[in-house]
């Protein structure tokens, strides 16, 4: 059975992939298919960087802000969601494109996993939230450790929402999400992938790039879009993204917003250094740094170069 062609444009915040996206797009008669797990939320426009409909350029996006911030969503979600799309895409003769920066949607999708339907315990969650805004996070990293410590070993002791669901599946199923993963795999998946990897080979550019969007987010009213987001209960996907949960203990009074504001530049770079690490694991990513270009077109040419030695032609 012939494969899928599909493109992705991976990388750490703030590089430029959704600009890239839409350039690729134009060039090779393609749609833009988010790969973003805050990018999904409405009315959270700012902190989780949607592109504007300028920045589309007229390419159509999918899975960008057609969420309620109030519903939860998983990555078996995704998958699902985002497969329908990629096969639409390529049923209407058009280039599928995957753009973003969370690792787990796009190995999970690129690489077929398949999910059994997994039950949910809101009870349980509240109370595991709370434990870690209570305790800390390392609280549930060690638990999770206990039952299942691959996962723990592969989950950041910060990501709370991602502790959260493994402790989650484990006590409502009995099964650990290191096993359910392996249960899921399934025939070699029915895409073939060029992937494309933006960064920056000196990471102080990298960071200045992450810095200076922050910046232009606080202009751009992010500091009204956190309280949105403090106003969600704490089980809430939403309330555990970076750029408004460091907001929290300023609206609690317990910092001035300049510290909340570099907490968000912090937590920001400290997730990027997450996002290489989780990207340089994976095989056939091209990486283009963009510190070894003289302007954007540059890089864009290289990009295109990177599709046409696959034989993919625009």
């Amino acid at each position: 059975m012939e494969k899928i062609r599909v493109a992705a444009v991976v990388g750490p915040t703030a590089v430029g992939k959704s600009r890239l996206a839409a350039e690729l797009a134009l060039c090779f008669g393609g749609e833009i298919v988010s790969a973003d797990s805050m990018q999904i939320y409405k009315g959270l426009e700012i902190g989780t960087a949607q592109p504007s409909e300028a920045e589309k350029r007229g390419v159509p996006h999918h899975l960008i802000g057609f969420l309620d911030p109030m519903e939860s969503f998983s990555v078996a979600d995704y998958v699902r969601l985002a497969s329908d799309c990629i096969r639409d895409i390529h049923a209407r003769d058009r280039l599928p494109i995957v753009a973003g920066g969370t690792g787990l949607y796009v190995r999970s999708l690129l690489t077929n996993l398949r999910f059994a339907p997994q039950g949910r315990d809101e009870a349980l969650r509240e109370t595991l939230f709370r434990r870690a805004e209570q305790q800390g996070t390392q609280v549930l990293s060690e638990e999770l450790r206990s039952f299942d410590p691959q996962s723990a070993e592969r989950i950041h002791p910060n990501d709370t929402g991602r502790l959260v669901r493994a402790i989650e599946i484990y006590r409502v199923t009995g099964v650990t999400m290191t096993e359910q993963i392996e249960r899921s795999r399934r025939m070699p998946p029915p895409y073939d992938v060029r992937a494309v990897g933006l960064s920056f080979r000196d990471r102080a550019k990298l960071y200045g790039a992450i810095n200076g969007r922050v910046d232009r987010m606080m202009e751009a009213g992010l500091l009204r879009e956190a309280e949105k987001v403090f106003a969600l209960p704490a089980s809430s996907t939403a309330s555990q993204a970076i750029g408004y949960k460091e907001f929290f203990p300023y609206f609690r009074g317990e910092c001035s917003l300049a510290e909340a504001v570099e907490a968000v530049k912090r937590e920001s770079r400290r997730y990027a250094k997450r996002q290489l690490t989780w990207f340089r694991r994976g095989a056939g990513i091209q990486w283009i740094f963009l510190d070894d270009w003289p302007d954007f077109h540059s890089v864009c040419r290289c990009a295109f170069g990177i599709l046409k030695e696959g034989g993919w032609q625009p």
